[in-house]
Order: structure tokens, then C-alpha cells, then sequence
């Protein structure tokens, strides 16, 4: 980010003063006295470069992306979200004005998942943005069954367009960087890219699962590749998985930019990651209700004995490995 004398430099107002004007308005105090019993607390720290590109990535969407990504691992582990705390580290190259565009997206999130509290830490830099958060959250008192074969793996959404929308914005990235370049018309892949960069979840998942009974063994808010997400049900289960071909949802705009890539739709799908989807492991008797009451959640495999490892079915019966 280059200097730009209608923004306010940090060093010119100090932290405190930053922080208060970023509290101003928001219906959140930055008075860090938490307390919850009977709660569980999640960790998640985001660097940039690594995590995310400011290159292409909006700091709202960033900021709103972000307390998602935890906010979501709290449902996964059947709680509910109440106590948000942030704290950013801030390079020179950032004015208060970015910071208060990132500020918008977390409290954007936080209001619309009813978080309680919020607080905020400002801390110096050396290597860009990092963003660390921590989040207490109430245990929510859902049943849970155990595992075993034949088990149905339910899953919240179409896979492979987030990571196909990362490679729209890579593939532009020089004209994104540049302000003499021709900016790119994006207007086709509006779908990928706002699968990646503004990501959604419902937040009345836990009521639902809640009010007609599922009962999952497990459940996963998956922010890395389905593939990472099946050795953990694997391991945990102690059994084996089988995913079929068939039954992946993917959205047309995928199998299209995959074409226009010549990447394997199926694989980035598997592989891809930032789907920011739910991924429960239910009992097969509640097929039924998943089937009537879940629409929105897709029956992609189910579990299996523990010799049958991580396969995918194709469409005629052969099985491949999942590595």
C-alpha cells in the first residue's frame, strides 16, 4: 500500500485512540471481561501471505471471512458462539482506514451470528497482517451418536468453486497489483469468486440439527480440502470411508472455469478447500430426516469397515484411493 496523505498513520493517534474510534458506534465495549461456564474456547491465527492475498482481497471480506472461519468451527463442535476476541498485527504499510474497512467485516459477522462481546488488540508488525482470534462459546446440548459402518456423510454445499475462484483472482493478479493495468472483467466468474471471498453459513445449522434429532457421531467446518477432513473422520472413527463420485456436488460454474483451466473438476473438489462448508457423520436410520428436513445438505458416502481405508466410487463400481 502506497503512501496516501488522505489516511490517518497510526503512529499520528496512537493505539488507544484507534481503538476507541473503532469501537464508536458498534454496540460492542472493549472491556475483555468474559466469563462462561460450561464453555470451550477456539484459537485461529491467519497470516497474510500465507492465509490470504490483500493483493485481491477486500479487507471487509477479509474481516467478515475471518470470524467466520472460527465461528463456524464453534457449530461444528455443537456450541454456540458468545465471546470474540481479536487481535491484529499491523505492519507500517497500513492506515487506520484499512484496519477500520477489516474492523467492518468482524463486526459485520459478529452481529450477525449474535456474538455478545467483542474485543480488539492492536499490536506492531514486522511481516504484514496477522490476524489471531480467540472465541468462547456455550456447549449446545445436542445428542451424538456413535460411529459405525454405513454411517451417512452429510455435507452443507457444493465443493471445488472457492478454490476455483482462487485461481480467477491468481490468474489476474498482476492487473490487481498494477494501477496502470487494465482492470479485468470478472462479471462471469461472480459466483466462484464470491465463494471464495464471502463465504456464508446458516446460523440456525445447531437448531436444526437440535430439533429433529440427527445426532451426528461427528462434525467438521471445513475450511481446507474435503480430502483433510476424511483422514480426520477416518481417524477418529476408527472405520473407513467411502465417498462417491456421483454424489459430489459441484456447481456448473466449476466444471466451466475447470474446462477453461484444464484443471479436473473432481479433483479440485476433493483437494481444493476454502469451501467453508459444514460436513456432519449421521447415523443411516436418519436418512429420512436428513433427506425431508436438510435440502440443503448433500449424502456424499457413508462409512465402512476400517480394511476399506479412504476410497472414492466412480459411477462404475471401481474404487480409488483417497490419499
Amino acid at each position: 500500500m502506497q503512501e496516501d496523505k488522505n489516511k490517518t498513520n497510526f503512529s499520528d493517534i496512537g493505539k488507544e485512540i484507534a481503538i476507541e474510534r473503532l469501537f464508536e458506534g458498534s454496540g460492542y465495549s472493549n472491556n475483555g471481561d468474559f466469563t462462561l461456564k460450561n464453555g470451550q474456547t477456539l484459537h485461529k491465527i491467519m497470516l497474510e501471505g500465507v492465509d490470504f492475498d490483500l493483493i485481491y482481497t477486500p479487507l471487509k471480506h477479509l474481516g467478515y471471512k475471518a470470524a467466520l472461519s472460527i465461528i463456524g468451527d464453534a457449530y461444528a463442535n455443537m456450541t454456540t458462539p458468545k465471546h470474540l476476541s481479536i487481535v491484529l498485527g499491523i505492519s507500517a504499510k497500513f492506515y487506520f482506514e484499512d484496519i477500520s474497512d477489516l474492523w467492518c467485516g468482524f463486526l459485520a459477522c459478529a452481529k450477525e451470528f449474535e456474538i455478545e462481546d467483542v474485543t480488539l488488540d492492536l499490536v506492531p508488525s514486522i511481516n504484514g497482517l496477522c490476524i489471531s482470534m480467540s472465541l468462547m462459546s456455550q456447549i449446545y446440548p445436542i445428542k451424538k451418536s456413535t460411529p459405525k459402518s454405513m454411517d451417512l456423510i452429510c455435507l452443507s454445499g457444493n465443493l471445488g468453486a472457492a478454490y476455483m475462484g482462487l485461481h480467477v483472482l491468481e490468474r489476474e493478479k498482476v492487473a490487481f497489483s498494477s494501477k496502470d493495468a487494465v482492470q479485468p472483467n470478472l462479471e462471469k466468474y461472480k459466483y466462484l469468486l464470491q465463494q471464495y471471498l464471502s463465504p456464508s453459513i446458516k446460523k440456525d445449522t445447531l437448531k436444526r440439527v437440535k430439533e429433529y434429532k440427527l445426532e451426528p457421531s461427528s462434525a467438521y467446518f471445513m475450511t481446507q480440502s474435503l480430502a483433510s477432513t476424511i483422514k480426520k473422520i477416518e481417524k477418529k472413527s476408527k472405520l473407513g470411508v467411502k465417498l462417491y463420485i456421483d454424489r459430489l456436488p459441484i456447481a456448473s460454474e466449476t466444471f466451466q472455469m475447470s474446462e477453461e483451466l484444464n484443471i479436473d473438476a473432481i479433483t479440485a473438489a476433493i483437494n481444493g478447500g476454502e469451501d467453508y462448508r459444514f460436513l456432519f457423520v449421521v447415523p443411516i436410520e436418519k436418512h429420512a430426516i436428513v433427506h425431508k428436513e436438510f435440502p440443503d445438505f448433500d449424502v456424499i458416502g457413508h462409512l465402512a469397515q476400517p480394511e476399506t481405508g479412504r476410497v472414492l466410487v466412480t459411477p462404475e463400481g471401481a474404487e480409488l484411493n483417497i490419499p
